[in-house]
């Protein structure tokens, strides 16, 4: 269960340097937001932070961007960055921002996004909510404005019933699945260069089997 109140928490992400403020004004020019231009990687729904602190560290050729929308999970990667940034690890490749992920297109360009990480997102599980999970074809169309011609998403869960689902919507949807799997960490190809969540620990750690599936337009 996620936290959602935390005193403070609005004050401390409106004021960090961490985090895009007025995201929707870098529409067409994030380029210009970091210190390198590079391509953009993004992960909607990124939680705590750790999955794309990691990857930011050990590829600096790529500019990332973590989306959230619950404050108190933010402001816990914002104490982590914060943490780090005192051992002297910047991570000028990394910045967050709070926002609702439909609203995605009004905040990236036409082919300004090169990947799409989702990592263990809810799953929604009541069918009238199904239009909310982040692999439904609604937001396949919101991914659609902001990817690359060659763009990817890649999405992990732990939640067999969302990835048939998510299989399905990737079909209906006229995707391209380019690989998956319903056991990642039994997949000698998939699982090379693979960069653990915390929930991927925690459950693959009780013996639950991560799924993964890479897809494009």
């Amino acid at each position: 269960m996620r936290l959602r109140n935390i005193p403070g928490a609005k004050d401390a992400i409106s004021e960090s340097v961490y985090v895009i403020q007025e995201p929707e004004t870098h529409r067409g020019a994030w380029g210009t937001v970091f210190p390198k231009k590079q391509p953009l990687h993004i992960e909607v729904g990124m939680g705590k932070g750790r999955f794309l602190m990691d990857m930011a560290r050990l590829n600096p050729e790529i500019n990332y961007v973590g989306i959230e929308m619950y404050d108190s999970v933010l402001l816990r990667a914002l104490q982590k960055r914060e943490e780090l940034a005192e051992t002297g690890e910047l991570l000028e490749n990394l910045f967050f921002m709070r926002i609702d992920a439909r609203i995605l297109p009004e905040i990236f360009d036409c082919g300004e996004v090169d990947k799409i990480y989702l990592n263990f997102s809810d799953p929604w599980p009541k069918a009238r909510h199904a239009k909310r999970r982040l692999t439904s074809r609604e937001f396949l169309a919101r991914y659609d404005k902001i990817l690359t011609a060659d763009g990817t998403v890649e999405f992990k869960t732990d939640n067999r019933e969302l990835f048939e689902f998510s299989l399905e919507e990737v079909k209906e949807a006229g995707w391209k699945l380019i690989a998956h799997t319903f056991d990642l960490h039994h997949d000698e190809e998939l699982v090379l260069g693979n960069v653990m969540t915390e929930y991927e620990e925690k459950f693959s750690s009780m013996g639950n089997p991560i799924c993964k599936m890479i897809i494009s337009r």
